[in-house]
């Protein structure tokens, strides 16, 4: 289950603000609902993959004993 800001919030601030796991779980929530986007969702959902792509993408650099390499915002 996602904890943290909802997109109301974070909708008024800049997407270089977002934490990695905001990007993450938004970006797949909006993925999911591709073909239900209006013109304003899929605008949000091009600036959240262009502020991914200008992060490098959202792997973690190295696995360690308590966290893959992948991004989790559970």
């Amino acid at each position: 289950m996602y904890v943290g800001r909802d997109i109301t919030e974070l909708a008024m601030m800049d997407k270089s603000e977002w934490k990695d796991s905001e990007l993450a779980y938004f970006h797949h929530s909006l993925q999911q609902m591709t073909q239900y986007l209006n013109v304003e969702g899929v605008s949000i959902h091009k600036k959240i993959i262009e502020e991914i792509e200008n992060r490098g993408g959202l792997k973690r650099q190295e696995a360690d004993w308590t966290h893959g390499t992948e991004v989790s915002y559970d």
